[in-house]
């Protein structure tokens, strides 16, 4: 009787803690239009307080944020993903080196013209991790479909 209370509070607590570290980052996919089939691609992370998003550019042993496209012969993208927010450079003892992250949010934009006037899709995964003082989170991907109108 001992075993089975004690694995259904197992259950639960583990159900608790999901919840309460599965939704640590909100993501929102937008384009704004910025010319003649022209747009930026808005890629918004918000980031739970007490967590951590790691930056693009990290250490090797760290789950950078990577940010994939799915080949469309409509688009072309110019240039790299850019990251707009505080990027926090900083030691990590777990670590044993510098890392960049981001806290509460961060917007990477990728331009992305069209090759033709009419509607297209594009189309990517965001894989990213997150950390906190205590745990990090596995990555993640997020699958994302913006329409360019």
């Amino acid at each position: 009787m001992k075993k089975m209370i004690f694995a259904l509070l197992m259950l639960v607590a583990g159900y608790t803690v999901q919840a309460q570290t599965g939704n640590a980052v909100n993501w929102t996919f937008t384009a704004k239009k910025t010319g003649d089939k022209t747009y930026e691609l808005h890629m918004k992370a918000t980031i739970a307080s007490k967590y951590h998003l790691y930056a693009q550019k990290n250490i090797e042993d760290v789950s950078a944020a990577t940010i994939s496209f799915t080949k469309n012969p409509l688009l072309t993208f110019q240039g790299s993903v850019k990251e707009v927010g505080k990027l926090i450079s900083k030691y990590e003892d777990i670590w044993k080196a510098k890392v960049n992250y981001f806290e509460n949010s961060v917007d990477f934009v990728q331009v992305v013209k069209s090759k033709v006037a009419i509607p297209v899709t594009v189309k990517g995964t965001v894989n990213y991790m997150v950390c906190n003082e205590k745990q990090c989170l596995p990555p993640k991907d997020v699958p994302f479909e913006v329409k360019l109108n």
